[in-house]
């Protein structure tokens, strides 16, 4: 678990209780915050209760005493319209945000340097993200493999310099997370797929480029029209596009397509 010691102190209201938002609970109290929790299934909020954890409808629940609404991914954040809560948190101006927020904020904290490997795409992302952790774990590196891909990522080792993170990320997450910035960022392809929260294509490709723009390094896969366009924007805010192949190494900050 990474006890997330930059919410020290602070009042936090989180919604969603699956497997993700419980992990979120204990690594926010870990780390010293005062969590308030609800969801809108009743037996989740019972086993809140059950761990010890402290639960209040957040209906009726005083909105300025919170700093920050942390929701789970499967909470609409926009469309097809924004979750009550966030209504409440935006009313109260407070932000809303997710578990991969969570962690890249607490990265920074304790260790920037630890290498960040975010994979994201409409379809093969977990394939990716398994076979870059199984070479880095294969080359002897101190891997965490987590995310989208089944393990919470605060249920990870906390950050040390030698330890690699390779995360799988969907839109929803990336929607939740807005410092996300990852050393490495790849974005595989886009094909129609949660529109019902999304919207259109375009936001929903917009959504996902949020990662890539945010990454040191970007890896963008090409071979859809959305995709394409993602790579040619990135490219004009970084350094001229290189062509790799074999063992050419990558220097700071190049874009690779």
């Amino acid at each position: 678990m990474i006890p997330l010691t930059s919410f020290s102190g602070k009042k936090v209201a989180l919604f969603g209780l699956g497997g993700s938002g419980m992990a979120t609970v204990r690594a926010l109290i870990a780390g010293g915050a005062e969590v308030t929790v609800w969801d809108d299934a009743e037996p989740r909020v019972e086993a809140a209760i059950a761990a010890g954890f402290s639960a209040e409808d957040l209906r009726d629940a005083d909105w300025s005493r919170f700093e920050t609404l942390v929701i789970a991914p499967g909470v609409p954040l926009t469309d097809p319209a924004p979750h009550w809560t966030v209504d409440r948190a935006r009313d109260a101006g407070i932000e809303v945000i997710g578990d991969v927020e969570l962690f890249c904020r607490e990265r920074r904290k304790l260790c920037p340097e630890a290498p960040l490997i975010a994979i994201t795409g409409t379809n093969g992302k977990s394939t990716t993200t398994a076979l870059i952790a199984h070479l880095l774990r294969t080359l002897g590196f101190d891997t965490q493999m987590g995310g989208n891909i089944g393990t919470p990522v605060l249920e990870l080792e906390p950050p040390t310099p030698a330890r690699h993170y390779v995360i799988e990320c969907s839109s929803y997450q990336i929607d939740l997370a807005p410092s996300l910035d990852p050393t490495i960022g790849v974005h595989l392809n886009l094909s129609p797929d949660h529109l019902d929260r999304h919207g259109t294509m375009e936001n929903y490709a917009a959504i996902k480029e949020r990662l890539i723009a945010g990454s040191r390094i970007a890896v963008v896969g090409v071979d859809d029209r959305l995709s394409a366009e993602i790579a040619d924007r990135q490219d004009l805010a970084r350094m001229p596009v290189r062509r790799i192949s074999g063992e050419m190494e990558l220097p700071d900050g190049v874009f690779a397509k």
